[in-house]
């Protein structure tokens, strides 16, 4: 609930806004649940948003509080009651976060621990660890193997063929690559231009730094593409066809593939609205579930040949010119934004639990099929600038009935908590500046 929310009902004059008052605190104070004598300890790498929704999900289900560790405190889970951060500045190098996990390990001989990565690079590490960090730690990943194929887009894009996923058009450019190919590409400008290995890519900054690249002309294309090699970046990049249309445009897919690799559960979202600032762009902010069987079953199919196992995330954009579905890329891990999955009733970490903890059967897939309303920011942000009348009617009809969810406002951790509740007014009051700075109002050609 949010905290502003509450000062309103404090305030009313009126009978029924002090009986949802009192209907609001005593939610606020009600036992948290069992723990079921699990014994269970999650263990988190990372401390932003996603770190913050993976622990709010296990406190949920479970009552427990998560041991998260990351390079440096973030806002996110900060003062937090759910999950405790140790900073540790090295901790996204395999050996530092080896030594760490193992004398933690040591501390807690007792404990179930479940180990999940919050990052791209959290994940990787991980997974390129998985058989040591198994030993001590419950780990839902897939092998190195399957990553280095799916990890690279160029190498992704080629099972989107043999599993006829739509993909944007795409060109992979080398180091070497003669510049001239930008004065030849099969399709128009502008274009897209990001790094195929995201993991590589961030370590090597320089000025100017952004997640994804638009390019107006050849030119602006090859000075991008000379910038990020003159950096160190080793790896390819990914120059692909502009799919234009706003925000709205976006879909967001998570997948949890269970020990066996069969696809247990799939959550499908129409993104309101991203993130606009240079290093953010593309994160999202605002979602609205749907049902997409078609794509769905697409991708479950290629989930479960590839013997995927844990949690998969994809990003897709609908493309206007041929109202096609194009998938961009996976994420071999929860998204940033998962709690808009815990928020439409699929606890992301109680399917982890019961199968890699309780080796339960998961029964036949989930495919989430129902409406819901996630957003990371204050809804008038998204009543602003979301590209799409009826989707802020629908959506507007899920606050009014109190039913969106939102990941940073958690009634438990914010009650008679006023740093976490200072910190919620100001990653509010930031997000406007940073959305009245860099993002423009929507235009309305490509209406959803």
């Amino acid at each position: 609930m949010c905290y502003n929310y509450m000062l309103q009902l404090i305030a009313s004059k009126s009978k029924m806004g002090r009986l949802r008052f009192g209907l609001h605190f005593r939610e606020m104070f009600k036992a948290m649940p069992d723990k079921d004598g699990l014994n269970l300890l999650p263990v988190l790498l990372g401390a932003d948003m996603n770190c913050y929704s993976v622990a709010r999900a296990f406190h949920e289900e479970y009552g427990v509080k998560s041991h998260a560790f990351g390079r440096y405190a973030m806002g996110e889970t900060k003062y937090s009651r759910i999950v405790k951060v140790t900073a540790v500045p090295d901790i996204d190098t395999d050996e530092v976060m080896l030594e760490t996990l193992a004398a933690f390990a040591e501390k807690h001989p007792n404990e179930q621990k479940i180990l999940m990565g919050c990052t791209d690079d959290y994940a990787a590490m991980i997974i390129r660890n998985r058989e040591e960090l198994g030993k001590n730690y419950i780990v839902p990943y897939i092998g190195a193997e399957l990553m280095e194929n799916l990890v690279s887009k160029e190498n992704f894009y080629k099972y989107c063929e043999a599993f006829d996923i739509p993909y944007p058009a795409t060109e992979i450019v080398e180091q070497d690559t003669d510049p001239a190919i930008f004065d030849m590409l099969p399709f128009a400008y502008p274009i897209i231009i990001k790094p195929s290995s995201s993991i590589q890519y961030w370590k090597h900054p320089f000025a100017g730094m952004k997640k994804v690249y638009v390019a107006k002309t050849a030119q602006h294309a090859k000075e991008i593409a000379a910038k990020i090699f003159a950096a160190g970046y080793p790896d390819t990049l990914v120059v692909q066809d502009f799919i234009p249309g706003a925000d709205s445009g976006m879909r967001v897919l998570t997948a949890y593939c269970d020990r066996n690799a069969k696809v247990k559960m799939m959550c499908y979202g129409q993104v309101l609205l991203e993130e606009h600032t240079p290093k953010a762009v593309g994160n999202h902010a605002a979602i609205l579930t749907e049902y997409n069987g078609p794509l769905m079953e697409k991708i479950k199919n290629f989930l479960e040949d590839v013997g995927y196992t844990g949690y998969a995330n994809f990003d897709i954009k609908f493309d206007p010119r041929d109202n096609t579905y194009r998938v961009f890329e996976i994420n071999l891990r929860q998204g940033r934004s998962n709690y808009y999955v815990t928020g439409a009733g699929l606890n992301i970490a109680k399917f982890v639990v019961n199968d890699r903890l309780l080796l339960q059967d998961l029964g036949e897939p989930q495919l989430f099929a129902g409406e819901s309303f996630w957003h990371s920011i204050p809804v008038d942000i998204v009543w602003k600038y979301t590209d799409g009348r009826n989707l802020i009617k629908r959506a507007k009809a899920i606050v009014a009935a109190r039913k969106d969810t939102t990941t940073l406002g958690y009634a438990y951790d914010l009650r008679l908590n006023p740093l976490r509740q200072l910190y919620l007014w100001e990653h509010n009051r930031r997000y406007r500046e940073k959305y009245a700075k860099y993002c423009k109002k929507p235009a309305r050609k490509y209406r959803m």
